[in-house]
């Protein structure tokens, strides 16, 4: 196949990146949406254990992180108070989400950008934390889109190694990321209940690796800046003033994935033609799409997410783009990560997506 560069005449402008981890830091973890910690106070033990023994990481937590759930919806200026005194704190060296929800979005009116720009430290996690991410970009700050401490650092009996190589890349090296490895391990997204605490001792069952799917245009290569998130957070997000300006999107890379709830492929396409309306997707260099999360989620449905991500761009008319999915960020363990304004790289000839840059320094 005979490949050549897929370009844009603009591009998103590079983000701050946060110093580097190293061994002995000092991390706090932070509660900003569900009260995960106060229901499963074991599975944050877990967790918390997991950055400590394999990391070597000094484990904090914000003020009010181990608060109920009750109190933790009613107070989102609290939250956002934990929020800021934790970029603020020069002793922490990087901020992790203890869980996901869905009304982070009622922090924003108590944050101020200003400390996050001034105050650039490693902020990872994922699902309802797509809020706190598109925080950091307002802000002009690279974040990444990873593990929290009650999902993947306290998954059942031991963390997946391709997540822990990813956050070693990712976070405590400054040395250029490169490719994105394949998934040999399998993957994951059975639910067994937290509430029965003896299923922590229960290894969750792997399906067989099913490797990517590149999608769409595949005679070029195409290069773009990481911007993206849940798509369900990310409807949250749409017309606030955290969406960014329609030139943030040139020549961008869009990751999405989905949450547990395990949304039909239709919400998908409605989620896209929305992007499309507002002029987006025509200015996207490329797409990188997870599996799909839900417990219920087999190999099998994977086509129809496939199929629902081209349906916009026929309707629309828009010439296609490469697109990558059945990656592995998210709600399907294990999971990569992906750091915010870091240029990515996706050649459909060689089957790879490469990230360009170191994402800290």
């Amino acid at each position: 196949m005979s490949l050549i560069y897929y370009q844009r005449s603009k591009e998103m402008q590079p983000l701050i990146k946060p110093p580097k981890l190293n061994y002995g830091d000092t991390v706090t973890a932070i509660t900003l949406s569900w009260g995960g910690p106060a229901t499963f106070p074991y599975r944050f033990e877990v967790g918390k254990q997991r950055l400590e023994e394999i990391f070597g990481l000094r484990v904090l937590h914000t003020k009010h992180a181990l608060k109920s759930a009750e109190w933790i919806y009613q107070n989102p200026k609290a939250r956002a108070d934990d929020l800021m005194e934790a970029f603020l704190d020069p002793h922490i060296k990087a901020i992790i989400s203890n869980i996901g929800g869905d009304d982070s979005l009622r922090l924003i009116p108590f944050i101020d950008f200003n400390i996050i720009k001034n105050n650039p430290k490693v902020v990872m996690g994922y699902s309802d934390t797509t809020v706190t991410h598109f925080m950091c970009f307002k802000a002009g700050l690279t974040s990444f889109y990873g593990p929290s401490v009650m999902t993947a650092f306290a998954e059942n009996v031991a963390m997946h190694d391709y997540t822990i190589s990813g956050i070693l890349k990712t976070l405590f090296s400054s040395e250029i990321i490169g490719a994105i490895p394949n998934n040999t391990e399998g993957w994951t997204t059975e639910l067994l209940d937290w509430f029965d605490e003896n299923n922590q001792s229960i290894r969750r069952s792997l399906n067989p690796p099913s490797g990517w799917h590149f999608i769409g245009e595949n005679k070029h290569i195409c290069k773009g800046r990481l911007i993206g998130g849940c798509l369900e957070v990310m409807q949250f997000l749409n017309n606030t003033e955290l969406w960014p300006d329609l030139s943030t999107w040139d020549r961008a890379v869009l990751f999405l994935e989905t949450s547990e709830e395990g949304i039909e492929p239709s919400v998908v396409t409605r989620f896209m033609r929305n992007l499309a309306a507002q002029g987006i997707i025509s200015r996207l260099s490329g797409i990188l799409f997870s599996k799909p999360g839900g417990s219920y989620m087999t190999v099998g449905h994977f086509h129809e997410y496939d199929q629902a991500l081209l349906k916009v761009f026929e309707e629309y008319k828009i010439p296609p783009i490469p697109i990558v999915t059945r990656m592995d960020f998210g709600h399907s363990d294990p999971m990569w990560i992906l750091p915010y304004g870091v240029m990515v790289e996706i050649n459909p000839g060689e089957n790879t997506v490469t990230i360009l840059e170191n994402s800290v320094r």
